[in-house]
């Protein structure tokens, strides 16, 4: 009911607005002990409760407003002086004057309510109060039962106060969070910045480290094969006369040894980036990926062009990393995936059956994959409850 919602987020705003004042009191406080010199870190402990009332707020608004907030340092006297060195600090605190001011303002229309309904039942009260008794209704005496049925058209207007006004406050007080607890282009601008910051950090680190696996794994791999091969080619120079059918054999060992390295090294290459993305791109390799996959894969791809070869890159080894974790760890018996062009996006949906439980502050490959996505300001979206179902959701930017 519109009434019993209004009444009640204008009662919450009241709260709010009688929270503010007291912290804006405290604020204050704060603020001239520091410039004092009183060595107390009471401004920090007060600033993170207004920041935490700030937040409740920001989610009471529809849609909710975002937050950006500069990390405080550790030490009580550095947090002191970056706290006053802060643009939020001060918008923070305008806010709170702005939330106290309007706190008597959804008093009054709060009070429109209760104050309608004794209007409109003055004849009832009236017909049964004792003589002698004054009742009177907005400083108006209700001495008789004409003047008590004048009071109902007055309670019935004094309803249209709040019935009208009610509105026009909880926008009013919205706008005020937005203006004045949203952050700001600079605020917005700074941390996009230090976004990318970390972003490329981790691009970096992930660069190296995929470097060392590649290195490791023909060190290791290819390498050793040839390495051995060399020497196998070598012994079965030095025995051709002398020995032709251990040379024989030797030559025979060392072809394998090329085989054998050839697979390795294709296989190396298809780590890095998979001839198949080249030749058919992001739908032709999804398709390889089902088919190759030892559950049951229901494919639901819609894309009808080539996607850059960095997104198709990305997209893949995600779809790949997410299919071999649902294999190898979630027990389940069938994975869904959905990839869709949505023209600015690339919709990726992977969902199975199986127990859940998949957590990406673990340090599996769902890290990796948010990594890799943070490049390309890409999102991902895990839900992993205990028991199952797993779903993964994931954007990439890829242009029109």
């Amino acid at each position: 009911m519109r009434i019993w919602r209004e009444a009640r987020h204008v009662l919450l705003s009241i709260a709010v607005g009688v929270a503010a004042f007291g912290l804006l009191v405290a604020t204050g406080v704060g603020l001239l002990l520091g410039a004092a010199g009183v060595r107390r870190p009471v401004l920090g402990r007060v600033v993170r409760r207004v920041r935490q009332l700030a937040a409740a707020q920001r989610g009471r608004c529809a849609p909710p407003v975002p937050s950006l907030y500069t990390p405080l340092p550790d030490d009580p006297h550095e947090r002191d002086r970056a706290i006053r060195a802060d643009p939020a600090t001060r918008r923070d605190t305008a806010w709170l004057a702005a939330q106290a001011a309007l706190a008597p303002i959804g008093i009054i229309l709060l009070a429109g309510w209760p104050s309608a309904v004794l209007g409109v039942l003055t004849p009832f009260l009236r017909r049964f109060t004792p003589a002698g008794i004054p009742l009177m209704y907005q400083g108006i005496p209700v001495t008789n039962m004409r003047t008590a049925y004048l009071m109902v058209p007055l309670g019935l207007a004094t309803a249209l106060i709040p019935y009208l006004f009610a509105r026009w406050y909880i926008v009013a007080e919205g706008r005020v969070a937005e203006s004045l607890l949203a952050p700001t282009e600079a605020a917005r601008l700074a941390a996009r910045v230090e976004k990318l910051a970390q972003t490329r950090a981790a691009v970096v680190d992930a660069s190296a480290a995929e470097l060392r696996r590649i290195e490791r794994d023909l060190h290791d791999g290819a390498q050793a094969r040839l390495v051995a091969l060399a020497m196998n080619l070598g012994m079965a120079e030095d025995l051709f006369d002398s020995n032709p059918a251990t040379a024989r054999a030797m030559l025979a060992e060392a072809r394998a040894d090329a085989r054998s390295a050839m697979g390795e090294l294709r296989d190396l290459v298809r780590g890095i980036h998979p001839p198949i993305l080249s030749d058919r791109g992001l739908p032709g390799a999804v398709l390889a990926l089902s088919i190759v996959s030892s559950i049951p894969v229901d494919l639901d791809v819609r894309v009808d062009r080539r996607l850059p070869a960095p997104v198709e890159a990305a997209a893949y080894f995600a779809l790949a990393e997410l299919v071999t974790n649902a294999i190898k760890h979630s027990g389940a018996s069938v994975v869904r995936v959905s990839v869709v062009d949505e023209g600015a996006r690339l919709v990726m949906r992977v969902r199975d059956d199986g127990r859940g439980g998949a957590d990406p502050a673990g340090g599996t490959g769902l890290t990796g994959i948010r990594r890799r996505f943070e490049a390309f300001d890409g999102t991902v979206r895990v839900s992993s409850p205990a028991g199952g179902p797993t779903l993964v959701e994931m954007e990439l930017p890829c242009g029109s």
